[in-house]
């Protein structure tokens, strides 16, 4: 069959690379360049999604587990193993029995696809690695493994390798509608007749499903998340309640300086995709309240924002589902949700059953 992609995110890139081992011929339309919006704005992290188990995602965490791993083979230069450590206070919302709980489940759903199993550490042996984190009422260290890439160049490899493989990729082409007989319109007039149409869209999937007159039982909950870079070395993940709150964020390694994130702000598609001085402030001071390392706003070097297109299923944004719905219109088959690293898997899956 003659399959039509709109959509050049990971996602997108996944279902041509499963489409075209099945021998379809397969053209991708990408609205700018590859890569370059949701997918190349992640925490950078293949995970598992051990906050999942909170919200009873199991399906989601053993695959996104399986997944990671076979992202962590596919390229040791663009991802590898993280350890990361997760601090229990003794005035920490979870208390050091339910983390782990979450941390044996977390291995026993990994499986034969295990990094390296959790395990309690040494306090003191900490406090000397990491004289800088506050260590004010701690009561547990834990430490376990997940993985981290370059999100946007593993998916550019990715990219080239289908262009090898025959896949034709349209960049800086975006699609004004789709047709339910699989024809794609482009805002410059062209048209293109396929069998069928794959929507993955990311953030955009929904808005082109209205201008083409094409009603769904699924709707997208659009959250950015924001990150900051600050200048300081770090060799080890940290996982972290923000104070006085139930979400966790990240404070991770990136390229000789600190990454740390993220946020869950609602937000229109017609909004600037940006990190607003709230977030930036707000992750700063979350940082600041674990690192006595002197951080201020000048030591700020740089900051991103992606558009996390999530299944509308709770109105808070940390619970909302991480999972993923294909929906099929007649010959447009629309994808909704879905994670970074479970992208292989969810084309797996869609061109199985769809195509």
């Amino acid at each position: 069959m003659k399959i039509g992609i709109v959509g050049g995110g990971i996602n997108g890139l996944c279902v041509a690379s499963e489409a075209l081992k099945k021998g379809h011929e397969v053209t991708l339309f990408e609205r700018g360049q590859l890569m370059s919006e949701t997918s190349a704005h992640s925490s950078k992290l293949l995970h598992g999604g051990l906050r999942y188990l909170e919200h009873g995602e199991f399906r989601l965490v053993r695959e996104s587990l399986k997944e990671r791993k076979y992202w962590l083979n596919k390229s040791s230069e663009l991802a590898h193993p993280l350890r990361f450590y997760l601090p229990v206070y003794k005035t920490s919302r979870r208390p050091a029995w339910m983390v782990r709980v979450g941390l044996y489940l977390y291995d026993i759903l990994a499986g034969k696809y295990t990094i390296q199993k959790h395990r309690k550490e040494d306090m003191g042996r900490f406090i000397q690695q990491f004289p800088e984190f506050n260590n004010s009422n701690l009561s547990a260290i834990y430490s376990y493994s997940d993985g981290q890439m370059d999100d946007r160049n593993l998916g550019l490899m990715l990219a080239d390798e289908l262009r090898s493989k025959g896949c034709r990729i349209i960049e800086n082409s975006p699609v004004s509608r789709l047709d339910n007989d699989a024809t794609i319109h482009l805002e410059s007039g062209e048209c293109y007749q396929f069998d069928k149409v794959i929507n993955v869209a990311g953030p955009w999937a929904e808005a082109l499903l209205q201008r083409s007159n094409i009603s769904t039982q699924a709707h997208l909950d659009l959250i950015r998340g924001s990150h900051i870079i600050i200048d300081r070395p770090l060799d080890s993940g940290f996982i972290l309640e923000v104070p006085n709150e139930e979400r966790v964020f990240f404070v991770l390694p990136h390229h000789g300086k600190t990454l740390v994130g993220t946020t869950e702000v609602r937000q229109s598609i017609d909004e600037p995709i940006k990190a607003s001085n709230e977030e930036i402030n707000y992750l700063l001071a979350a940082y600041q309240h674990y690192f006595s390392n002197d951080v201020t706003e000048s030591d700020i070097v740089g900051n991103y924002a992606g558009l996390r297109p999530l299944l509308i299923s709770h109105k808070n944004p940390n619970k909302a589902s991480r999972e993923y719905v294909i929906e099929q219109n007649g010959k447009i088959i629309t994808v909704f949700g879905g994670k970074w690293t479970t992208s292989r898997a969810l084309g797996e899956k869609l061109v199985s059953k769809y195509l």
